[in-house]
């Protein structure tokens, strides 16, 4: 949630500014601004309520004078609606520093109301947290003359989670951040520098980066970078390189980006694979130095927010039966609350494709303390989740831009069951014919899902003519009931209408009350070629179903003409066996949500009151 840029060198600092800020716009967003230091040093600031387009145009109208400082913002509202007072940035010294900011600082009503007493003539003129924030730091800048000492003050004061830049009028070419519990990142150019919620926000000048830790501060100008830890304490970041650059964070001619990403599913499965199967066997580097820890655990647990979620119940299905040690699937922001039991045999693995969710992050945190081990499964190179963990293994999905997440479903089911066969051979669990068996299988999806897309027309006319569903339902068993919950939510996020996902099971057990003639209900029917295949069970909920009046709408395995005579519609997927079935099967209600959402008229990428990286609990 919320974007952050900040820019010195010798460039032009709106141009960067709004840039940046573009690329962050799938993380949410409801307000924007930016400030300049222009060249005869007088601090200026543009802010507006609303999209960021409002922003440029009122720029392209009424220009600023540029300069070579600036930082800029997207602000998703927490204390205090969108309104134009309430964008970021904030001003505070008598109007000559400026501060932006990410996160929620908890105790602003006590720093606020101390504020005023130690201050009575402070003006505020927003309703945020942000504000008291800029005050503080520009009182303690008037007291010390160092910036960077300044915020080292105030942030030891801050409660909650928060990411914060601020420049000053005296100081140009000097940008200072903090952050606790949300992201920052260093870019690094030549006679250029760059601070940003991520590495998208400085991609389009530079593929060098570094992470900044919890509880740092880093100052850069155009030619140094200086990181420090809350106590004062010298820090010598992590460099790393992104892997992608800014043209993979463009469109590319596609109507949206969700429609590129969901073309980009088997890349993200192949690029998942790449260098992890080695002469057929699955050897997974990042992993292998907690081999001797794998090798006894007794019991792993999966946490995991929304889609997230749901890629863990498929890695569920998958360790265990691969590896026969028992997984538990937790959602993130309930595991810490209910006092889990962990110990050193417990292995609790994350799941973030930004890395930076905070239920997730804090989840993980509590994990450590209590003493087990941790794995991270990440799309997002330097996150704060991959830095928190024991291991980390990377999606390498590339950029995911689009609100609701689809590649990054299918690289996180992938390195799940690439996790799930890494165990198995560190437990020896599995034969080893059966084991190449199903890697050769991993291996071949990314071909066979090239194939679903094929059928993409044919799911945009269906699309079409349900434009005026109320509400749509979603049955599946066994790993069908994690697609059902996926299909599920995507339409939720995207065309806004009512969407439940059951196990078919249950289905007697009270959902059926809902069928009435005309519902539809997406199925997802299991292979009658598995030995153990639920494939009957599921043909006889459709005629329950059916016998009721329901449209039903099939995924099947191509050639199943057991479910022909009961649907009204089948999609078609390749024949695949159990454990992989889901991937194939979740890329047609990836299609159909957002073919529905865009056939009414909505955002696909931007879907309302969401963002891509929720960042505070």
């Amino acid at each position: 949630m919320c974007g952050i840029v900040g820019y010195v060198g010798n460039g032009s600092s709106v141009e960067v500014l709004l840039g940046g800020l573009k690329r962050l716009e799938y993380r949410g967003y409801d307000s924007a601004g930016i400030a300049v230091l222009d060249p005869r040093g007088e601090l200026a600031v543009r802010k507006h309520a609303g999209k960021l387009g409002i922003l440029v145009d009122e720029l392209d109208a009424v220009p600023l004078s540029d300069g070579p400082t600036g930082i800029g913002h997207t602000r998703w509202a927490t204390h205090g609606g969108p309104t134009d007072a309430n964008a970021h940035p904030h001003l505070g010294d008598d109007g000559r520093l400026a501060l932006i900011h990410n996160g929620i600082i908890e105790n602003f009503a006590e720093l606020r109301e101390a504020l005023l007493a130690e201050h009575p003539d402070t003006v505020f003129t927003s309703e945020t947290d942000t504000e008291v924030a800029a005050h503080l730091v520009g009182n303690a800048y008037r007291a010390s003359g160092d910036l960077t000492e300044a915020l080292r003050e105030v942030v030891q004061t801050l409660h909650g989670a928060f990411t914060l830049l601020v420049m000053h009028k005296d100081l140009p070419g000097v940008v200072v951040g903090a952050r606790r519990n949300s992201p920052l990142v260093i870019g690094l150019g030549e006679g250029e520098n760059f601070l940003g919620s991520d590495v998208a926000a400085f991609i389009e000048h530079t593929r060098n980066a570094m992470a900044i830790g919890q509880d740092q501060i880093v100052t850069i100008t155009p030619d140094t970078v200086t990181v420090i830890d809350f106590d004062g304490n010298p820090v010598a970041p992590e460099a790393f390189t992104v892997e992608w650059d800014a043209s993979a964070a463009d469109k590319g001619g596609w109507s949206s980006f969700m429609a590129k990403e969901v073309t980009e599913g088997p890349d993200a499965i192949a690029n998942t694979l790449l260098g992890r199967v080695v002469d057929g066997e699955v050897r997974v580097p990042e992993l292998e130095v907690l081999d001797d820890e794998l090798a006894t655990i007794e019991r792993i647990v999966l946490i995991g927010c929304g889609t997230a979620a749901y890629s863990g119940l498929l890695g569920k299905y998958a360790i265990e039966r691969w590896a026969r040690v028992p997984v538990e699937v937790e959602l993130s922001h309930e595991f810490r609350y209910r006092d889990p039991v962990l110990n050193d045999r417990t292995l609790v693995v994350s799941i973030s494709q930004s890395g930076e969710t905070m239920d997730t992050l804090m989840a993980v945190k509590y994990a450590t303390a209590e003493g087990a081990r941790t794995v991270s499964i990440c799309n997002t190179q330097g996150a704060t989740i991959a830095r928190e963990s024991d291991a980390v293994v990377y999606t390498h999905a590339g950029p995911e831009i689009a609100v609701a997440s689809t590649k990054a479903f299918h690289a996180q089911v992938t390195a799940l069951y690439l996790l799930g066969l890494h165990l198995a051979r560190v437990r020896g669990t599995l034969a080893a014919d059966e084991a190449a068996e199903l890697i050769a299988e991993l291996s071949g999806l990314p071909e066979k899902l090239a194939s679903v897309l094929e059928a993409h027309d044919s799911i945009r006319e269906l699309a079409h003519w349900m434009t005026d569903a109320r509400s749509v339902l979603f049955l599946g068993r066994h790993v069908g009931y994690p697609i059902a919950l996926e299909g599920a939510l995507k339409l939720k996020e995207l065309a806004y209408i009512h969407a439940e996902g059951f196990a078919a099971g249950e289905l007697k057990h009270g959902p059926i009350a809902l069928i009435e003639p005309g519902q539809p209900v997406f199925v997802i029917v299991p292979s009658p070629r598995a030995e153990d295949s639920l494939h009957a069970k599921v043909v006889s909920n459709i005629q329950e179903i059916r016998a009721r009046g329901a449209r039903v709408l099939a995924i099947a395995e191509q050639g199943d003409a057991a479910v022909l005579p009961y649907a009204d519609v089948v999609i078609p997927i390749p024949l695949a066996t159990t454990m992989f079935e889901p991937l194939l099967a979740i890329t047609p209600l990836h299609l159909f949500a957002m073919e529905l959402a865009s056939a009414k008229g909505l955002d696909v990428d931007q879907p309302r009151n969401l963002a891509k990286s929720v960042t505070v609990e």
